[in-house]
């Protein structure tokens, strides 16, 4: 089967953005409120068992925050507390940027020069996705991507394979002609649910998760003089350690 297309999951796979971007301004925005929540760096990485901005607010309320009394509009206030943060998210990436991880950068031109389709399926908001690219890669890298499926676009999210289904829909591509890139279990969880082959670049946050039925795992993709160490999955075959399109090639 030919490789058509390459679909990135954003938060931790295209940039480390969880720690010191996501989290940051989830504090801000609760600063903002006038709200005694405070995630810090061991706490956010247990929320982060959950997906989804919203999501995460409601499940630390339930768990670490029964004592916080829930007003009557609470949907209405998590709606403005997620808005707010992406609000602050946006503005930390304007302020300076989170760099992409290694070996990104060189990939997304690879695939582009080569007519390999690209696409992203992750739970980040829009908003959050063009602003990383526009910062991070090129003020008009959105374009480079024929599919954004992102935030709310469908009603399950990840671990359910519902993102990348409407990615390939939208794509109108099978599964097999696809590669998906992922950091995270519930990740992996949901492009393995639509029948893709997966590879995992671990991170701080993701390195302990279970990453049975993946592809290739590795630390990175690599750039020449920095090479990848692959963690598992079938061999590399690439004597360059880097994860390039021939490689790619080779696992679909």
């Amino acid at each position: 089967m030919t490789l058509a297309a390459l679909i990135f999951d954003v938060d931790g796979t295209l940039a480390d953005t969880e720690r010191d971007g996501h989290r940051v301004a989830f504090n801000q925005a609760f600063a903002e409120a006038g709200l005694d929540w405070h995630w810090d760096v061991p706490r956010y990485g247990e929320l982060l068992a959950v997906t989804g901005g919203k999501e995460r607010m409601r499940h630390y309320l339930d768990r670490y925050r029964p004592d916080w009394p829930r007003p009557t509009d609470l949907d209405a206030l998590i709606a403005r507390l997620h808005a707010a943060k992406t609000r602050h998210y946006t503005a930390l990436l304007s302020e300076g940027g989170i760099p992409l991880r290694p070996g990104v950068e060189r990939l997304l031109r690879e695939a582009r020069a080569a007519g390999v389709r690209l696409a992203i399926a992750t739970t980040t908001t829009p908003e959050n996705v063009t602003a990383l690219l526009a910062h991070s890669l090129a003020p008009e890298a959105h374009s480079w991507f024929e599919v954004i499926a992102a935030g709310d676009i469908v009603p399950a999210k990840k671990p359910a394979p519902d993102i990348y289904r409407y990615a390939l829909e939208k794509l109108r591509l099978s599964p097999t002609e696809c590669l998906a890139f992922e950091d995270s279990e519930n990740g992996l969880l949901a492009a393995r649910g639509a029948g893709l082959r997966t590879v995992i670049t671990i991170n701080d946050y993701t390195r302990d998760h279970d990453f049975s039925g993946a592809t290739l795992v590795l630390d990175q993709l690599g750039e020449p003089g920095q090479p990848f160490s692959q963690l598992s999955g079938q061999p590399s075959g690439n004597g360059m350690r880097v994860f390039d399109l021939s490689l790619a090639r080779t696992l679909v």
